[in-house]
């Protein structure tokens, strides 16, 4: 397999069009072999073209050099305006990027790139965003340019500004935007979230990829295992020691030279009690993306630290390779261990039909074998798949799949409970947005239902995304996500705008947990584009009740200007609050950054519990059960509901430990799993709050507790 692996990162550093300097080297050849007489015309889009590969290959003082010349061209190259627009777009692009570099790359600070930008987060060294500024401003004196550029000038002109100390002054009052909307209440009363990354020692500085928090050596801790797209680096394991500093261990947990995977996500595939980890590759890449994923089964502990093996190949999950950014586990067929479903993408120059991978138990060697029965079951989708997602929507104990298709329908496979799925979506009318990408199930208003919340991509660019955010504005209807509301029954409404989410989103990771532990989910969204210019904050919802969202981003100080992906909720830091982990970095190598992780303050009053499952007839971790816990508060009897998943379809949340806030709550009255394998409903008593407990499935108190607290390392509470 690493052999492989090394194949795929060659071929990706010649021809994958986002890592790749084939490009460069073709148009570098092209300008060189030209002859000096050739009309001036010509040699500007030469110039243009070898500039912009420089910037997205990171070759910033190259190409701003020859940005400069093209633009010194233009008046003796007789090209329209347009051309000229195009040259000092990138230009100033670049010196933004320049900028970026010398100040937040070169030393970063917990406040950089965070929106909207801080004194703490102003430019000392001031030469590439004071450079890029007039050049902005030169773009929105041309006539006849396309509005959805000049668009992201403005918005660009305005963060040159901010990073300078000059907004909103120094901004022309025709340019200028405001930070937020005049027209929506300031929820300034949510606290800020300071980004602890570089202490506590997972500040990993790269390009997206996907990120997984979870115990994996099984010491009560959540580590952090992370992925990047490109196929040249390997995954990083870091090891939590139980006060949320972190310990990079990633070649002794077996991790080097396992590279690549713009996604990834964990399971206990062989029902072991330890996580295994599924790595997923070849998305966007088309005709260059049939990659092998890798299924690294994890071997337990050697010295305290998990120990990985690729085993893709020996369990069947390799060999037959399509690109793919999403997947997701459940045990579809309830035999008690965990099933796989790959959204593969296809395009109309590439079908790619999705896998469903079903478990048929441990091999003689120990490892499980899969087999794909996709086409059996009907689920091929054979579309763009970019979001994938399992939940019993239904309330009939099988597990049932929603697939997110980026340009074309959604589907709700409904499971039939006989190894066949039907797509029920058109009839139910789930097939919506158009542009959608991540996709999840849970449930966002507590009645017991599940839910389904499809943010939708607004492909039209940072500016009008901006502008739309900060000035309002009616969106389209093709532009609008979609809350869809379930009644438990098999029927959804949409409510995304009585929820107050039908606001532009442009999400490539996302997730979701409960912050301030009040019962009720939030979600983040970590926005961008492969469009190196694409630079929009990140946006944090604070679930209001289940009734409405609030855009808390601002005062949460986790709206990360840099291009987010991998996005995790889980508690580092044993404090009982769900902190944030987002992998942050775009998709070239010119646009890489430090990852950040926002630290929970804490929300007085409000109690937790965590609860880790022991399966026995079910899969090891209780994937796909539901729990709910009836609570007290101020009198009141009030009943919580969480299913166990890891969270948003791009990153991890825990497995091990299933985080319910309880409100003011100080126990849990009567707390109550459901396993879909036995269709039975195991229930508990008078159970404390503020702990990490293990429930065993169906244990009999004689023999084993059912509920036991699980040890802690020191120091995290």
């Amino acid at each position: 397999m690493l052999a492989t692996l090394k194949t795929v990162a060659q071929r990706q550093a010649e021809e994958n069009y986002y890592l790749g300097d084939k490009d460069l080297r073709t148009f570098r050849e092209e300008l060189s072999t030209m002859p000096r007489e050739m009309p001036p015309g010509i040699r500007f889009d030469a110039l243009c073209d070898v500039a912009v590969a420089e910037l997205n290959l990171g070759e910033l003082e190259l190409s701003i050099a020859h940005f400069e010349e093209a633009r010194a061209l233009h008046p003796r190259s007789r090209l329209p305006a347009k051309d000229l627009g195009r040259c000092l777009y990138f230009l100033a692009v670049a010196r933004i990027r320049q900028a970026e570099t010398r100040n937040c790359c070169r030393a970063p600070s917990a406040e950089g790139c965070l929106f909207p930008l801080s004194e703490k987060a102003r430019h000392t060294e001031r030469t590439g965003a004071e450079q890029a500024i007039p050049v902005l401003t030169e773009y929105l004196s041309l006539q006849g340019m396309p509005e959805t550029r000049r668009q992201d000038v403005r918005w660009l002109l305005n963060v040159a500004h901010m990073t300078l100390g000059s907004y909103p002054q120094g901004v022309p009052e025709d340019f200028r935007l405001p930070v937020r909307r005049n027209d929506l209440p300031a929820r300034d009363d949510f606290p800020r979230f300071p980004n602890v990354a570089k202490e506590r020692g997972v500040a990993n500085f790269g390009l997206s990829g996907g990120a997984i928090a979870d115990d994996f050596n099984g010491d009560g801790a959540v580590d952090l295992i992370i992925s990047s797209l490109d196929g040249r680096i390997s995954l990083r394991y870091y090891q939590n020691d139980g006060t949320g500093h972190f310990t990079d261990l990633s070649e002794e947990a077996g991790l080097a030279g396992i590279t690549g995977g713009l996604n990834i996500n964990q399971a206990d595939c062989d029902n072991d009690g330890d996580l295994d980890v599924l790595v997923l590759r070849g998305a966007w890449l088309r005709e260059i993306g049939r990659q092998p994923n890798s299924l690294l089964c994890n071997l337990g502990n050697r010295n305290g630290i998990p120990w990985f093996r690729d085993v893709a190949y020996a369990a069947g999950l390799a060999g037959v390779d399509f690109p793919v950014l999403s997947a997701d586990w459940a045990d579809f067929d309830l035999d008690g261990d965990l099933d796989l479903y790959l959204g593969n993408e296809s395009t109309p120059e590439q079908v790619s039909p999705s896998q469903l991978f079903r478990n048929d138990g441990l091999g003689l060697d120990g490892i499980p074998r899969f087999t794909d029965i996709g086409a059996v079951a009907g689920v091929t989708n054979d579309r763009q798949a970019k979001g994938v997602s399992w939940g019993d929507y239904d309330g009939d104990r099988w597990p049932d799949l929603y697939v997110s298709n980026m340009g074309q329908e959604n589907r709700l496979y409904r499971n039939r409970g006989v190894g066949t799925f039907e797509d029920v979506a058109p009839r139910i009318h789930l097939t919506g947005p158009v542009m959608s990408f991540p996709a999840w199930f849970w449930d966002c208003n507590n009645d017991g239902a599940l839910d389904i919340m499809v943010p939708n991509y607004l492909n039209t660019g940072g500016g009008r995304f901006m502008e739309l955010l900060t000035l309002g504005g009616k969106l389209e209807p093709e532009d609008l996500p979609a809350l869809y509301i379930g009644d438990g029954r098999g029927g959804f409404q949409n409510r995304v705008r009585e929820s107050g989410l039908a606001v532009p989103m442009m999400p490539m990771g996302c997730n979701f947990g409960d912050l301030d532990n009040d019962g009720y989910p939030d979600f983040y969204l970590a926005n961008g584009s492969p469009n190196y210019a694409d630079i929009v904050p990140n946006q944090l919802f604070h679930n209001r009740g289940g009734l409405r969202f609030d855009d808390v981003t601002i005062p949460s100080g986790t709206g990360h200007l840099q291009k987010g992906h991998g996005t995790a909720f889980a508690d580092f830091d044993g404090d009982g609050n769900l902190d944030l982990f987002v992998e942050l970095g775009g998709a070239v190598p010119g646009d890489p950054f430090f990852d950040a992780l926002f630290q929970n303050p804490g929300f007085p009053g409000h109690h937790w519990l965590a609860v880790r499952l022991h399966g026995v007839k079910s899969n090891r971790f209780g994937v796909g059960c539901r729990i709910t816990a009836t609570v007290e508060e101020e009198g009141r009897s009030r009943v919580l509901h969480s299913l166990v998943d890891s969270g948003g379809s791009f990153g991890a949340n825990p497995l091990s430990r299933i985080h319910l806030g309880l409100g003011g709550a100080d126990r849990v009255k009567r707390l109550e799993i459901f396993w879909p394998v036995t269709g039975k409903t195991q229930v508990l008593e008078q159970v404390a709050a503020d702990r990490l407990v293990e429930i065993v499935e169906d244990a009999p108190v004689s023999e084993v507790p059912p509920v036991r607290e699980v040890p802690v390392p020191t120091g995290t509470r």
